[in-house]
């Protein structure tokens, strides 16, 4: 007999909410302040994590170091940089861009952790840069240098937040603390953003009163599925399974973001974009030297 592999399906679910993220968050980013989306969805997913993990909550996990890295970096700079990059590029290249986190998680267990490269893993490591360069600079290719450049420059920042929020987890997170430690990483981004989202305001406090359906689908998908959904249920499988298993699934999002960026955002797929999506699959297989294993092929356990 076969039984659903739930931390499998969690990670499943957790990246097809993310992949729909980048085109509906820029879609959101035409009708409100990147800081202001930040704050306001993270006050909502800490608001309706309170009231169902209060009594799960541990006070003492704020002098835990990792909860702070996992929060500033999985958080604050994942989401600042990826709003930013999101205003000047395509959503369809910010996830393309994303992919390449384990890619960074390789390079940098050789960097920090001297682990040594095998062929493969230097061979796919290689390719994957190359299909990562094509996809940052396809911006000159087809007009020159213009903040398309810079977004997905940017992109290349929120990721790297993102893989060092990923190895944090696994230095804390628990079946028993994910919920808690959710509610605690929300609280502490929220915070963060809270003197940019007032700048903002001070900037321009017409936007509230110009608020409409772009943003309000902002708020209400970034704070109550990217935020808390998605957030909790990644959270928990990560603490059941190894980092390097979980990076598998951020294939996922590309696939869901091209299906909605397309019709919503008139995105358009460009050959540059083939090629280097092509150079980066194909990089991290080979150095991953995992081709069978995808998601779901482990969604069924035996």
């Amino acid at each position: 007999m076969k039984k659903i592999n739930y931390p499998v399906l969690a990670l499943i679910l957790a990246n097809i909410i993310w992949g729909a993220t980048s085109p509906i968050i820029k879609y959101s980013l035409e009708n409100i302040p990147p800081f202001s989306l930040a704050f306001i969805r993270f006050l909502i997913a800490s608001l309706i994590l309170f009231p169902l993990v209060h009594k799960k909550i541990d006070y003492p996990d704020l002098k835990n170091k990792w909860l702070w890295v996992y929060a500033l970096f999985g958080i604050t700079l994942n989401i600042s940089f990826f709003f930013a990059a999101l205003e000047r590029t395509m959503a369809i290249n910010a996830t393309i861009i994303a992919s390449t986190g384990p890619v960074m998680v390789l390079i940098g267990s050789a960097l920090f952790l001297r682990e040594k490269f095998k062929l493969n893993v230097s061979l796919g490591v290689i390719i994957a840069l190359i299909g990562a360069i094509v996809i940052i600079f396809q911006p000159i290719l087809e007009q020159g240098f213009d903040g398309a450049l810079t977004g997905n420059l940017f992109m290349i920042l929120a990721t790297l937040g993102a893989v060092i929020a990923t190895i944090a987890g696994r230095k804390f997170l628990t079946e028993k603390n994910a919920a808690g430690a959710t509610f605690w990483s929300c609280l502490i981004g929220c915070l963060t953003f809270l003197p940019f989202m007032l700048w903002e305001f001070w900037q321009n406090p017409g936007w509230i009163a110009g608020l409409d359906t772009r943003g309000i689908v902002g708020i209400i998908y970034g704070g109550v599925f990217s935020s808390t959904i998605a957030y909790v249920i990644y959270n928990w499988a990560l603490a059941k399974l190894p980092a390097f298993k979980t990076s598998v699934f951020t294939y996922i999002d590309p696939v869901v973001a091209i299906l909605i960026a397309i019709p919503l955002l008139g995105e358009k797929i460009t050959l540059p974009f083939i090629i280097g999506s092509a150079l980066i699959f194909v990089g991290i297989l080979i150095a991953e030297h995992r081709i069978h294993w995808h998601p779901l092929h482990k969604l069924l356990n035996k």
